[in-house]
């Protein structure tokens, strides 16, 4: 594909033949009154203005970006249109701007008109190509910085000198652009592919549909840099701008021809055979890195039909509809696609996919965080240039299928027409809605019309990760989420988090039971020398220490407990050798009372005794000082339920415990007047049955007291328990002899 031819002409007031634009610097200063305003102009004539000759009257504000004055040095990037003249047609013009601050209270000499804190400047250079901006920002930063550092703004040789060396250079070829070699500006595309990761591909495929977009970012520089760095993927672009000015230049077209031949071994040259670069910067398209506010009216016209540009006011963010059909926040790293249709186009198809996340593993692979643009392998796999030349592959691919596609719809009645190594049509690996939607837009309208119709017989039609969904790309998309997610960094902040946590817990932990100890300590100290003052004032009056009664009250409580817990037992055991019942055989022969028959008589005249009857009491549990609990047993029950020998009420009988004997024994009345006695009987049908029960119950009382634990309390509480038993078996005999 031809390139356009450079112009001759001469600037500066010179006559000289050189190729392209002489680069220009000027200054621009931020007044407190009028704003931006440019200051003085170096390379041209004296009391002549470039910005009135070519109507640049938004310079100063492409030069002095919205929130420069947050950074203390900041770079803009933008485009200005130089019209026609005599000899010369309209053409785009490129300009850098470094823009930096200073106190105005360091000034050597302060001029009257500044009367604000700050004094704030920018050093502009206008050249007629981007493709060597990459070395004139670092030039320009170094001559700024040296500019501010004099603190005298009115000597200004150092700008002058610096615009006659990029002069020089110009004028011998070295910023020719038609050097044989590339220069690429941008950030670099490994943090931008590490960045954005496949939505890379979307947005270049989304720069060949010709959309409008609009990206936005509080920082200047990386605004721009964002945009140079997308359409340097496009092999021959950067050299190619000469229409991107303005919607109304198409110089490129005019000067398109078809390529005649084709010399495989020189890059340039296949390049340009394929059709490359494909222009998305021609008729009604604008490119501007940067772009104020006060240049919305040339987007909004009608003429613009698509457009790449830069902005870092927000105002646009509550008008993204009006200006845009993508949005690209490089502040929030979203991407927002307001048209419905530029959605649906932009989808990635399998294999693109595929591609794009290989690329990203490679650089995600090879990353080094202190020089993120070098791999840390130093190698080829991961770099800038296998990168580059891996979308380079990735087009030619794409326009090498597409043409094969055209060939198919064309001969679609003629099967001998068909390659034989190619299946189907390749297109549709790159997703045949996007194929569709480039099929009607200008760049392709140019390419089409300026390409061979079989170029598929360069390079093959085919995908470059052509195929079905394999088990590596499942896992690489996995892989891939779960980057997105970001746990490692999560999970960093949580366990900081937690552990700072866990540190001061265990601290407060620590201090809680140190004064818990010390406390404990004291208390225990405290304690120990009131228990010897107390010793002490004891054996010096001649009384019992306190440690004596403890024990005596120890001793009481441990005696009272066994002998609860042993008359339980033992009435427990003598019942359950006893089998808790017996027969009516049984008791006739042995029975409650003394005397069958009056027993059974007694059982069986009269009825109210057994309805008034009441279950099987522990004698432990009835004694006095302790609840009593009523047992029911299930042989009891039973003979409950034949209506007779049913055992009489035992509370009567048994209504002391041993811990009551103990402790009279203890306290020193142990009395035979402490002992509850059972009253006479009444003589009445039921005497019989009443007296054998209390005998038995006085009995089993006896057993029990026989048997009760103790050390002192248990001699006299056995004597006390016979004394008893013999007592209460004399008064059931003469209650006997009554009642007979």
């Amino acid at each position: 594909m031809a390139t356009p031819g450079s112009n001759s002409t001469g600037e500066g007031g010179e006559s000289c033949k050189v190729a392209g634009f002489i680069p220009l610097v000027t200054v621009v200063d931020f007044h407190h009154h009028r704003g931006p305003e440019v200051e003085r102009w170096f390379g041209v004539a004296e009391g002549q203005d470039p910005a009135a000759d070519y109507d640049w009257t938004l310079l100063p504000f492409m030069a002095l970006s919205d929130g420069a004055h947050a950074s203390t040095e900041d770079f803009s990037y933008f485009t200005l249109l130089r019209p026609a003249t005599n000899d010369t047609p309209a053409t785009s013009l490129f300009g850098i701007s470094c823009t930096r601050q200073l106190d105005a209270s360091q000034l050597l000499v302060r001029p009257a008109d500044v009367t604000r804190s700050t004094v704030q400047k920018a050093v502009v250079v206008i050249a007629d190509s981007p493709q060597f901006f990459g070395m004139l920002r670092e030039r320009l930063s170094i001559v700024t910085s040296a500019w501010f550092a004099q603190r005298e703004f009115g000597d200004t040789e150092i700008l002058r000198r610096f615009q006659e060396s990029l002069a020089d250079e110009k004028i011998r070829g070295q910023m020719n652009e038609d050097v044989d070699r590339d220069q690429y500006l941008g950030m670099s595309l490994r943090e931008l592919v590490r960045e954005f990761r496949w939505q890379t591909l979307v947005l270049l495929k989304c720069c060949l549909l010709q959309p409008k977009m609009l990206f936005f970012g509080s920082r200047c520089e990386r605004l721009c840099m964002m945009q140079f760095s997308l359409i340097s993927l496009i092999p021959g672009l950067l050299r190619n701008l000469q229409d991107c000015a303005g919607p109304d230049l198409n110089n490129y077209e005019k000067n398109l021809s078809r390529p005649t031949s084709l010399r495989t071994s020189d890059r340039s040259s296949l390049l340009s055979y394929m059709g490359l670069p494909l222009q998305i910067f021609g008729k009604g398209s604008l490119f501007g890195p940067y772009t104020p506010l006060q240049q919305l009216d040339i987007l909004a016209d009608f003429g613009t039909k698509s457009y790449i540009v830069g902005s870092t006011n927000s105002l646009l963010l509550q008008q993204r509809d009006r200006y845009s059909d993508i949005l690209i926040n490089l502040d929030e790293n979203t991407i927002n696609i307001t048209s419905t249709s530029l959605r649906t186009a932009l989808a990635l198809s399998h294999s693109d996919r595929r591609w794009i996340d290989f690329i990203t593993q490679e650089v995600n692979d090879t990353w080094d965080e202190t020089n993120p643009g070098r791999p840390k392998t130093m190698g080829y796999r991961g770099s800038e240039e296998f990168i580059r030349l891996q979308f380079e592959e990735y087009l030619l691919s794409l326009i090498s299928s597409v043409k094969y596609h055209n060939y198919l719809v064309q001969n679609a009645h003629n099967p001998k027409a068909l390659l034989p190594h190619i299946d189907g049509d390749p297109s549709l690996d790159f997703s045949n809605e996007w194929v569709e939607y480039w099929m009607r837009t200008e760049n392709y309208r140019m390419w089409d019309s300026h390409t061979d119709s079989h170029l598929f017989d360069i390079v093959e039609p085919k995908h470059p990760c052509a195929g079905g969904l394999t088990v590596d790309d499942v896992q690489r998309r996995i892989q891939q989420q779960v980057q997105d997610l970001h746990l490692d960094e999560r999970f960093a902040v949580g366990k900081e988090v937690l552990g700072r946590n866990l540190a001061a817990g265990r601290d407060k932990a620590s201090t809680i039971f140190n004064k818990l100890y010390s406390d404990m300590e004291a208390l225990r100290e405290a304690q120990r020398k009131r228990a010897e003052e107390s010793q002490a004032a004891a054996e010096k009056n001649g009384s019992a220490t306190p440690d004596s009664d403890s024990g005596k009250t120890q001793s009481s409580v441990s005696s009272r407990a066994g002998a609860y817990i042993g008359s339980w037992t033992s009435w427990a055991d003598q019942k359950r050798k006893q089998g808790w019942g017996r027969s009516s055989g049984s008791i006739s022969g042995n029975g409650w009372g003394f005397g069958s028959k009056r027993l059974s008589r007694g059982f069986g005249t009269d009825s109210s005794g057994e309805k008034n009857a009441t279950p099987l009491s522990s004698p432990a549990l009835s004694s006095p000082g302790f609840p009593s609990e009523k047992i029911q047993m299930s042989d009891v029950q039973h003979r409950s339920s034949e209506g007779h020998d049913r055992r009489p009420l035992t509370q009567d009988s048994f209504g002391e415990s041993l811990l009551d004997t103990a402790g009279s024994t203890e306290s020193g009345t142990s009395s035979p007047a402490s002992v509850r006695k059972t009253a006479p009987a009444p003589v009445s049908e039921h005497a019989d049955a009443v007296n054998g029960s209390k005998i038995d119950e006085a009995d089993e009382h006896t057993d029990v007291a026989k048997v009760a634990p103790g050390e002192k309390s248990e001699e006299n509480g056995q004597v006390h328990s016979e004394k008893k038993s013999e007592a209460k078996t004399e008064e059931a005999k003469v209650a006997v002899e009554a009642t007979a």
